[in-house]
């Protein structure tokens, strides 16, 4: 595959890239690798499962090698899963990996080519880590610090105990220690991603280094957030105010009905849909429509088939977002039909992870984990 067509791979379906000069000029001359972190909090939905790992599977497909990151201190430190580190561990390196194995089998990836690292792993008995964590706080302020708090799902200025300051510079130290040259994440985490490339030529202890030696920046990637399927606080929302307000209204497992598990059964997928904010016309902030963009149309050649009665205009297949949206906006297309298309495809979209958690040992997983959370 030659340069450009791997740079279309790696952009495809993002927000940002910093900076596309950088990557072209590692593509020629590097080995890249990837990284992308997540904490441990509870069950899997569509966000963090199918949406990080199909730009997983596009960085995988143009030849980088890719890392899942388990960040247990940092779930520790954000009081996931009761503030319990044990059960964290237990859950990343459980539920959580397979979760996300299953993920990247829907989009038709092979798990088995991933790498996967636990924090507790990476920091156990590394001197260079907490070393590299020192270097990049002594090379970020206070201030940035309190602002990058928005990382963990917190409000900039929230009041938070003195650890969840440890957090920002703990994440750069992730990508420097690891020399991750292609850092991955939702646009929620672009603070953290802009703070290792700021610090980056200034770092004394784990630099990171092309494969000729030369220090370098790490590249950031920052793929889009998927809605939730409620309505918002207010509407309708100015349009000034959408790209604003979008972090906030992102999946969320906080929010059990407005999002889709990876192992939700078929019939709890339809329900979820057809009862999605999904306002008829509207194409600027639709839930479902977000859906059906960067889920069912990721791949070229895929289609949506919505199924209507013949005095509604019959069955239509729909080879493109575009004309789906196109549709939708001259209301030639109805909401309802539009959420049972979009449910029946992501019921097929999830047969692959139905079928993992179908295995006994990691159908156990979630039963545990489902156990766990009932008792939080």
């Amino acid at each position: 595959m030659d340069i450009q067509k791997r740079i279309e791979l790696i952009k495809r379906n993002t927000e940002e890239l910093l900076i596309e000069e950088d990557l072209k000029e590692l593509l020629k001359n590097s080995k890249i690798n990837h990284y992308i972190g997540f904490e441990i909090s509870g069950k899997i939905h569509l966000g963090s499962g199918l949406m990080c790992m199909s730009k997983v599977k596009d960085f995988m497909d143009a030849g980088i090698n890719c890392s899942i990151f388990l960040a247990d201190w940092h779930s520790w430190i954000n009081d996931k899963l009761g503030g319990d580190r044990e059960t964290i561990k237990s859950v990343a390196g459980g539920y959580f990996k397979e979760g996300l194995k299953a993920s990247l089998k829907c989009l038709g990836g092979n798990p088995d080519k991933l790498k996967f690292v636990l924090g507790s792993d990476l920091y156990h008995n590394n001197d260079d880590y907490w070393a590299t964590m020192i270097d990049v706080s002594k090379n970020t302020t206070m201030g940035r610090m309190q602002r990058s708090i928005t990382i963990m799902g917190r409000k900039e200025g929230e009041g938070v105990d003195f650890a969840k300051m440890i957090y920002p510079p703990m994440q750069v130290a992730d990508i420097f220690i690891q020399q991750i040259h292609l850092a991955h994440a939702g646009l929620d985490q672009r603070k953290a991603q802009v703070i290792a490339r700021d610090v980056a030529l200034k770092m004394k202890i784990s630099p990171l280094k092309d494969d000729k030696g030369n220090i370098i920046k790490p590249i950031a990637v920052h793929h889009h957030l998927l809605l939730g399927l409620g309505k918002p606080p207010v509407w309708p929302i100015p349009k000034e105010d959408i790209q604003e307000l979008w972090s906030s209204l992102k999946m969320s497992k906080s929010k059990p009905d407005t999002c889709i598990f990876i192992h939700d059964e078929p019939d709890e997928i339809r329900r979820k849909i057809r009862k999605a904010f999904c306002p008829e016309g509207d194409v600027e902030f639709n839930p479902v429509l977000d859906w059906a963009k960067y889920l069912i149309f990721r791949e070229e050649g895929s289609k949506l088939k919505i199924e209507r009665s013949e005095k509604f205009g019959g069955n239509i297949i729909f080879e493109t977002y575009v004309q789906v949206e196109k549709a939708f906006l001259n209301k030639e297309l109805h909401p309802m039909d539009l959420k049972n298309g979009v449910a029946e495809s992501v019921v097929n979209l999830l047969a692959p992870a139905r079928e993992h958690f179908a295995q006994p040992k990691v159908k156990k997983m979630l039963e545990e984990l489902e156990k766990l959370l009932i008792t939080r």
